[in-house]
C-alpha cells in the first residue's frame, strides 16, 4: 500500500470514528452549525459592529473583504469539488458500510474540500484580522469566539456524514488562506480613509 493510500484510509477511519462519536442527542446541534441559514444573524451582527464602531468608510472596506472571502472560498470549492470528484462520506461504500451516521441527507456526490469550513474560517479570520487592526488587544472577545465557531462548523459537517476529516481541514487551510490575504488589503485600503467619529 503506498502513502496515499495509507493516508485516505487514516482520513476514513479517523472521520468515522469522529462521525460514530454523535447521537440522536447532539444531531440538532450540529444540524445547527451546518445551517448555513442561521449564519446570516452571525453576519449581520458583525456588519452592523463594522459600521457603528469604524465609521461606513472603512466599515465597507472590511465588508467587502469578508464578502469577497466566502465568495471566493465557496466557489473555488466548487471547482475543487469537480476537479478531483471524491466522494462525500455519505456517498462512499465503505464508509457507510462501516456504520456512518448520516444526520441530514446526503447532497451533492462530491466534498473535497469543504466550503462550510472554508467559509466559516474564511470569514472569522478576515473579520478577526481587520477589527484587531483596529482595537488590538480588545480584539481577543470576538476573535476566540469566532475562531470557535468556525471550528465548530467544520466539525459539524464530520458528524452529519457530509466530509472527511481531510476535506475540513483543507477547507479551514483555504479559508484562513484568502481570510487573511483579503484583511491584510483591506487593512492597507483602511490605513488610507481618515478616521470618522464613531456611529458616523
Amino acid at each position: 500500500m503506498d502513502l496515499a493510500a495509507i493516508l485516505e484510509q487514516a482520513d476514513k477511519d479517523i472521520t468515522l470514528a469522529i462521525n460514530m462519536g454523535g447521537s440522536s442527542l447532539s444531531d440538532p446541534l450540529w444540524q445547527a452549525f451546518s445551517s448555513r441559514n442561521l449564519w446570516i444573524p452571525l453576519y449581520l451582527a458583525v456588519i452592523i459592529f463594522f459600521i457603528w464602531r469604524f465609521g461606513w468608510k472603512k466599515a465597507l472596506v472590511f465588508i467587502l473583504a469578508c464578502i469577497l472571502t466566502v465568495a471566493l472560498c465557496d466557489q473555488l470549492g466548487n471547482i475543487c469539488k469537480e476537479h478531483f470528484q471524491r466522494l462525500r462520506p455519505c456517498w462512499d461504500e465503505w464508509m457507510t458500510s462501516h456504520g456512518l451516521r448520516l444526520a441530514e441527507g446526503k447532497g451533492n456526490l462530491y466534498g473535497f474540500y469543504s466550503a462550510h469550513a472554508a467559509n466559516s474560517m474564511g470569514f472569522a479570520l478576515c473579520s478577526a484580522l481587520c477589527i484587531r487592526h483596529i482595537i488590538r488587544r480588545k480584539s481577543r472577545f470576538y476573535t476566540y469566539p469566532i475562531i470557535l465557531w468556525a471550528l465548530l462548523v467544520g466539525i459539524s459537517r464530520i458528524f452529519v456524514g457530509k466530509h472527511f476529516l481531510g476535506d475540513v481541514l483543507v477547507g479551514f487551510f483555504v479559508g484562513a488562506l484568502i481570510g487573511s490575504l483579503l484583511a491584510f488589503a483591506a487593512v492597507k485600503v483602511s490605513d488610507r480613509i481618515k478616521p470618522q467619529a464613531s456611529g458616523s
